[in-house]
């Protein structure tokens, strides 16, 4: 059999268990489970689909060995008599594809309970390695020996239970700041065997590790999840990391390597790469901690390009390559890599959306893939068109390119007019934007897709408009016509200084040393970034009191890291017009202001071409606006709206 990647698609033995390839599924708790706090069939669906696309393992995350530990408002506890059902149909089915079921156990200590952006509501007092008063004055309760020798009879009842259910595997978390990272870490300064010293740091977790051993027995594969560097002023460094590594080998199988501790709430984008961050950002630290070990080594943390898992594997710098939100964005990542598909593959781009979906409405969801959070459609598919149609797609964006695939997907004949000379719409922006190549790469994909469709005709340069229409004569109409940039009513508006996000579509855009961008949305401040990092000096002027209010939670945490250091932000700043000096704007306190400029970034936002969608809707019977026509927003909406209009066809 000649692969593409020969070493990332080798088997590999571990314990009891040969696992068919080197792609781990990373662990991911779902915040809504049933009512009892069991897995639902949706919930198992979305599991399901890794598995079948081809992960030599899935892993079910964050299952507390008691439910006083939960860190979220809905967590999935062994010591629930009602969970085994769940359990066992979840294994069961993560299995009948050739996957390893997995499941993830934790307990949150200190933050058990506690009110956060997943948990508005506390649960239970919570306990930590010692007395600690948190932010928001709650105080932690130590654990008394006792207490902790309950836990450990916990963690082994929970690894029994699990077994029965049917999981072959399991992974300890001992990172990310939960509980056995709270010992771990050299902020433990118990004055009694569990802390202050390394090995009495140890203790606590190695007395977990050896009462799981002996309850799942020999030759049951144990994964042990750790921070490589913790990320904060006190904690551990990767040297504390390697001798951690090494103290504990001899009682697991795997050395998981990941990355940060939520003690410093914005480290979460870290332990969760964001956009901003290489690729692979943890693999250095994985080769050097493997340098010291006997057992094998896996890396998480945003790697989701075959190319590099093949690197990782090849160099020996991990065993194992893992990934969540790469196998949301594409569950079939393995299968279509292993047959050197990789063009196939539909990329994370880290934007967060997942966890934003989380907690706005403890839904499951993906800014690029429309099936997931509706997993169970996938495996039991809406029924077969009862007429084939011909559909015409109105706009070559991320919107209507998904809508023309899904429909031709469907077996309904699509015709994709684009009015410029290019597929991509707002994407295109995004060519050459370094953080942004996997947003311009799905672009990529979403065009790789269309043209293996034997029954969809593109059609570049071509409006629809009454004429097209009557000559198509569809009996279908797909409108996703986009959005145009606002122009704002000022005087100077039209200086030649004055660009918008369509020039960073340019292979060499006419950027300029001194950039002020008008508008500090989403685009206003990513494109800042982009500017930072080309070494321009950026102001960013934005009339609210606050910028990317259009962000979710943790890419707003991720902007604010990457602008605060070198962006000027001028926040409730209004421009009056733009002069050969620069922006004249009026500042917060009612002062004008003057802000010279080489280029005037223009991101005021975005306006919908409601006119043309009207102009077309009477000519068709079946008419669906979808996307920025409707109301602009973000790719996600676009790829939504496209996709389940086209299954409504």
């Amino acid at each position: 059999m000649n692969l593409k990647y020969p070493h990332l698609f080798s088997p590999i033995k571990i314990g009891n268990i040969t696992y068919k390839n080197r792609i781990f599924s990373a662990p991911i708790s779902l915040q809504e489970l049933s009512p009892e706090l069991t897995l639902t069939q949706e919930n198992i669906a979305f599991f399901e689909l890794r598995a079948k696309g081809g992960s030599a393992n899935v892993t079910v995350g964050v299952a507390n060995v008691l439910d006083t530990g939960r860190g979220h408002t809905k967590e999935l506890a062994l010591d629930n008599p009602l969970i085994m059902p769940s359990l066992t149909h979840c294994a069961r089915t993560i299995r009948r594809h050739g996957s390893i079921p997995s499941i993830e156990l934790c307990h949150a200590g200190m933050y058990a309970g506690l009110p956060n952006l997943e948990n508005p509501h506390p649960t239970n007092i919570p306990y930590g390695p010692l007395y600690e008063v948190t932010a928001d004055g709650t105080v932690v309760r130590p654990w008394d020996e006792g207490m902790i020798l309950e836990l450990v009879e916990a963690f082994a009842n929970g690894a029994r239970l699990v077994k029965t259910a049917g999981f072959e595997m399991l992974m300890v978390h001992a990172g990310h700041g939960w509980l056995l990272s709270q010992f771990i870490s050299p902020t433990n300064t118990r004055c009694d065997q569990f802390g202050g010293s390394f090995e009495n740091r140890m203790r606590f977790p190695v007395m977990v590790l050896k009462a799981i051993r002996e309850a799942v027995g020999p030759g049951f594969p144990i994964e042990f999840r750790m921070n490589a560097v913790e990320l904060f002023e006190e904690g551990h460094g990767l040297d504390e990391a390697i001798e951690i590594a090494k103290y504990v080998q001899d009682y697991v199988d795997i050395i998981h390597v990941s990355a940060g501790n939520q003690k410093i709430g914005e480290t979460f984008v870290r332990t969760h790469p964001d956009m901003f961050l290489p690729h692979g950002v943890n693999v250095e630290y994985a080769a050097a901690i493997k340098k010291h070990v006997n057992i094998p080594v896996a890396v998480v943390g945003a790697i989701t390009d075959p190319d590099l898992c093949e690197e990782i594997i090849a160099s020996g710098k991990a065993d194992i390559v893992e990934m969540a939100r790469g196998l949301m964005a594409d569950p079939f990542l393995p299968q279509k890599a292993m047959e050197g598909r990789d063009q196939d593959i539909r990329k994370c781009m880290r934007c967060h959306v997942c966890f934003d979906t989380i907690i706005m409405t403890r839904d499951t969801a993906c800014a690029l893939n429309p099936v997931i959070g509706e997993e169970e459609l996938y495996f039991s598919p809406p029924a077969a068109p009862a007429k084939l149609k011909k559909v015409l797609v109105a706009g070559g964006g991320p919107g209507g390119m998904q809508a023309a695939i899904t429909a031709a997907e469907r077996g309904h004949q699509v015709i994709l007019c684009e009015a410029t000379d290019q597929l991509g719409g707002q994407i295109l922006c995004e060519a050459h934007v370094d953080f942004k190549k996997n947003y311009f790469e799905f672009g990529q994909w979403l065009i790789h897709q269309l043209e293996q469709l034997d029954n969809v005709e593109i059609r570049l340069n071509t409006r629809v408009d009454a004429k097209l229409v009557d000559e198509i004569k569809p009996d279908a109409l797909i409108c996703a016509l986009g959005a145009d940039p606002l122009i704002l009513d000022i005087p100077g508006i039209d200086d030649e200084r004055v660009i918008y996000a369509t020039e960073l579509a340019k292979e060499n855009p006419n950027i300029g040393n001194k950039v002020v961008v008008i508008g500090a949305g989403l685009v206003g401040c990513e494109s800042a970034i982009h500017f930072l990092r080309e070494n321009k000096d950026v102001t960013l002027i934005e009339c609210r009191d606050d910028f990317a209010v259009d962000a979710n939670a943790f890419h707003k945490m991720a902007l604010n890291i990457n602008l605060r250091d070198g962006a000027d932000i001028r926040l409730n700043t209004t421009v009056k017009a733009i002069t050969k000096a620069g922006v004249v704007a009026i500042d917060q306190d009612g002062n004008e202001v003057v802000f010279p400029a080489d280029t005037i970034f223009c991101a005021a936002g975005m306006k919908s071409k409601s006119a043309d969608v009207e102009a077309l809707r009477s000519l068709v019977m079946e008419f669906w606006p979808i996307g920025d026509c409707v109301k602009p927003g973000k790719v996600q909406t676009a790829i939504q709206h496209g996709h389940y209009a086209a299954l409504d066809l």
